[in-house]
């Protein structure tokens, strides 16, 4: 996936006021099946996998013994036995690897991201390139996946994605793979929509707040720590690994969790590792940081205090030797119109 095919500022414009196209096939896919899936996935996830009709996805996370972010996800459930997750590119054998050390018993874990390409529409005007190309359903459900026909092959759309915009990500056998993206490419040119890169991936997630697994949040970070406590199931996600621990932690609370900050001053990007502080007290450190291209204003993610957690809270970031004023705001930055469909 390159940085930018052009200018990352456009694309990330294009996916916000009408629609672009993402080549994330680096992302890995494992599935699931046999007659022990359904239990095995609730054992080693913390949402509620009985949630989940064929059909039907949710975003999820894996969790060690301590409660660490070991990698977050998106579980499909394609048939009564057999389930797909898509997980992120860097955690794809240390998933695979973990998930069959838990002993899947009834079930098989493989790793099938060499068969597949992942090609994501997104932006308001992304159904309908979906629709045109693809065939699926403009009004699908978010967090449902439909099997289709198109490029001579079947091929999986979910009505999800990583921006913070409406769309589809499209799985589609490698072999069709270049098909399918001069298909899709010439869809999204005709809506006035751009292909998109690394870089307008980033501005845009990180403007919808999306944590990033490997740099907002890992294994020393918990579900509540990253702001992610509405996917995890205490009471109905069965005795999940990490379990445990994160009771412990509800009841106990936080030391410290992820906010946005925004910057009062044009000051230069705030980088990963950057200094937070209030009072002149270090009280955490920045996570991600990026210029919105939509706002206009310098934002980041960082993990700071539980005391310092309120939005409203002034603090400083430590900007290459300059203390730079910023405010904690409510989360997310951006957050675009409501269509009405679900999800």
């Amino acid at each position: 996936m390159p940085l930018a095919y052009g200018g990352p500022t456009e694309e990330h414009r294009a996916v916000r006021t009408r629609c672009g196209l993402f080549d994330v096939s680096h992302m890995g896919e494992l599935e699931i099946a046999g007659t022990g899936a359904r239990a095995f996935c609730q054992r080693l996830t913390t949402n509620d996998v009985d949630r989940l009709a064929v059909g039907d996805a949710q975003y999820t996370l894996l969790c060690n013994e301590r409660g660490g972010i070991i990698d977050d996800l998106i579980l499909y459930r394609l048939a009564p036995d057999r389930y797909l997750a898509i997980v992120n590119a860097a955690h794809t054998a240390v998933v695979s690897e973990w998930m069959t050390r838990q002993g899947a018993q009834g079930a098989r874990v493989g790793d099938v991201s060499e068969a597949w390409a992942l090609l994501a529409v997104q932006g308001p005007r992304g159904p309908a390139v979906a629709a045109r190309c693809v065939g699926v359903d403009p009004t699908q459900r978010g967090f449902t996946i439909t099997e289709q026909n198109a490029w001579g092959a079947r091929v999986l759309a979910s009505r999800t994605g990583y921006t913070g915009e409406d769309g589809f990500e499209i799985l589609v056998p490698a072999q069709q793979a270049v098909a399918a993206w001069n298909d899709l490419l010439a869809g999204v040119a005709e809506e006035g929509g751009l292909p998109a890169g690394l870089a307008a991936r980033d501005t845009l997630r990180l403007e919808a707040a999306l944590p990033l697994c490997g740099t907002d949040m890992g294994t020393e970070t918990t579900p509540w720590e990253a702001g992610l406590g509405w996917v995890v199931s205490l009471e109905a996600g069965g005795d999940f690994v990490g379990r445990e621990r994160l009771v412990a932690q509800r009841r106990e609370g936080v030391a410290r969790r992820l906010v946005c900050l925004e910057l009062l001053e044009d000051a230069g990007v705030p980088r990963h590792g950057f200094g937070v502080r209030h009072d002149g007290v270090m009280v955490g450190r920045v996570t991600s940081g990026t210029k919105s291209p939509t706002l206009g204003r310098f934002i980041a993610l960082a993990s700071v205090e539980r005391a310092c957690t309120m939005p409203g809270t002034d603090v400083t970031i430590d900007v290459r030797g300059r203390s730079v004023p910023a405010r904690v705001v409510p989360r997310p930055f951006y957050r675009r119109a409501e269509t009405g469909r679900d999800g």
